[in-house]
């Protein structure tokens, strides 16, 4: 089967982009891993499974659509419901307390987005914001929990 895929399969499968993709897949789960790392550090939700998956599953998407649709308003209508789907998973993440006067899973929630966006910048092969955006996600969550604790915030869990 395999002496099939790489003898007769030229046709069917292009290994130079399926080597670029793998490439491009695994730069957005190398680069959520800070992120799900601290999620999984600091949440009860969310974390080491979700983040990597969220990246790698939306510059996944996002390629498809740049190889099928090439550019033009089509792409960027793709590109809308990518983000309108992560949205929805993020939503599932924020949970209100019994009492009604505490939110939590927001950072989370927030954080589900931004790994997103890596995945798709990853796509776009736009590396530099994929990295400045993981690693102000990565900045925030953790200086956000230190400011927390130093201003007496009593959640022993982060957002």
């Amino acid at each position: 089967m395999l002496d099939f895929l790489f003898t007769q399969g030229e046709e069917l499968i292009n290994w130079s982009t399926v080597i670029k993709h793998l490439f491009l897949i695994g730069a957005a789960l190398l680069l959520s891993f800070p992120i799900a790392y601290n999620r999984e550090h600091n949440s009860n939700s969310a974390g080491l499974r979700t983040y990597p998956l969220v990246a790698i599953a939306t510059c996944s998407y996002t390629l498809l659509a740049i190889d099928i649709l090439g550019d033009g308003e089509s792409i960027g209508k793709f590109m809308a419901g990518i983000v309108t789907g992560i949205g929805f998973i993020g939503g599932g993440a924020i949970l209100k307390s019994s009492d009604k006067s505490k939110v939590s899973g927001l950072a989370n929630a927030a954080s589900i987005w931004n790994t997103g966006a890596i995945g798709m910048a990853v796509a776009w092969q736009r590396f530099e914001i994929a990295l400045i955006i993981s690693t102000i996600n990565f900045m925030i969550l953790r200086l956000g929990f230190q400011a927390k604790k130093a201003i007496g915030v009593e959640d022993k869990k982060e957002e």
